[in-house]
């Protein structure tokens, strides 16, 4: 059963993206094959993942969006730990409505204060517990070697949603979900030259998981992504993890401290001010504020992981800059992709 237009995933400002862009241009289809690939595999990681494989896992998503696949009951009988010992509003809950929404059930850590942690338990004795209590577990955490830790004893797949200053694998491809709704035809390695994208990162990728993952994808989509620019007020923003990968892309990579200079070029802003640095969170970047005054191209998308602080202002929310709350708006449907993939249940969704 198909979702009447006003049933898709709408944002109450800002640009809307429809999920039908980007099937009518897959001429409905879903890359199966590479969705099976990930049944009982743990997300930790996007090196994990190949275009092709973000590609299919965002086609899913826009058929879980436009259909009523409440009906096929695709989790049923399956059970998900989302364990956060650390703060989240959007992944959490966006985790647990994609479940509950697919029939599974969810069993909740929202505070690691709650749990064995208090008592000075260790992680890979909790991994060995949650073995027995589901079927996957969603974890943050903001030790960035707590996905090694967990997982001395977890034989449930796991999915990474944020450690430390490592990744966020699952904030990457909503935005790259948001990206191929906005522009279907950079699903393509040779996407005609007048829809390539000049990319804008502002951030430093090195501190910050959600701008780190969405970067490692970034660089999947040669012919498509013609140039990308890290604007950072740091000297080197990017850090040794992402060091070889940088310089082994195709893809001309630019560093810069001056934002106004690149601005009017960019097609697309990805903007964050949030990092990860030791044990706490602190702004980065914070000379690098947008605005309605900001001097963008006409047609430019801002892209923001949220939560946001003043780097990004609320004049810019009623404008079609506004890519942002489209973006977050289809967390739950890629989401759902995943989940149906890793837990092995695709065959229950009717016509993919």
């Amino acid at each position: 059963m198909h979702r009447a237009l006003t049933d898709f995933a709408t944002n109450s400002k800002g640009k809307q993206l429809h999920p039908t862009s980007l099937l009518q241009a897959s001429h409905g289809r879903v890359d199966r094959d590479s969705l099976e690939s990930l049944a009982g595999q743990s997300i930790l990681n996007p090196r994990q993942f190949d275009r092709q494989t973000v590609i299919a896992i965002a086609q899913l998503a826009a058929l879980l969006e436009t259909r009523n696949v409440e009906m096929d009951k695709p989790l049923d009988g399956k059970i998900a730990i989302t364990a956060f010992f650390e703060a989240s509003t959007r992944t959490r809950l966006s985790f647990e409505s994609a479940v509950q929404r697919l029939d599974g059930k969810v069993l909740s850590v929202p505070d690691g204060q709650v749990t064995g942690i208090a008592k000075g338990e260790s992680l890979a004795d909790i991994g060995e517990m949650l073995n027995t209590y589901g079927d996957v577990v969603i974890m943050r955490h903001p030790d960035t070697n707590s996905i090694d830790e967990i997982r001395k004893n977890l034989q449930r797949p796991l999915i990474n949603a944020g450690n430390g200053s490592g990744h966020h694998p699952t904030q990457a491809l909503i935005d790259w979900y948001a990206l191929l709704k906005w522009r279907p035809e950079l699903r393509h390695a040779d996407c005609p030259q007048d829809r390539r994208v000049h990319l804008g990162i502002i951030g430093t990728p090195g501190s910050m998981r959600a701008v780190k993952s969405f970067l490692r994808l970034a660089l999947l989509f040669n012919g498509a992504v013609k140039r990308i620019t890290l604007i950072s007020e740091l000297a080197d923003p990017v850090g040794l993890e992402l060091t070889d990968s940088i310089e082994e892309s195709p893809i001309p990579i630019d560093m810069t401290n001056d934002a106004q200079e690149v601005m009017p070029d960019l097609d697309i802003i990805y903007v964050n001010s949030i990092a990860f640095l030791g044990d706490s969170y602190r702004n980065l970047d914070t000379r690098y504020k947008l605005n309605r005054n900001s001097d963008m191209k006409k047609d430019a998308v801002i892209m923001h992981p949220l939560a946001r602080n003043d780097e990004l202002a609320e004049d810019l929310d009623s404008t079609e800059h506004n890519l942002y709350f489209a973006q977050a708006a289809g967390a739950v449907f890629v989401r759902q992709a995943l989940l149906t993939a890793v837990l092995d249940r695709l065959g229950r969704i009717s016509g993919i």
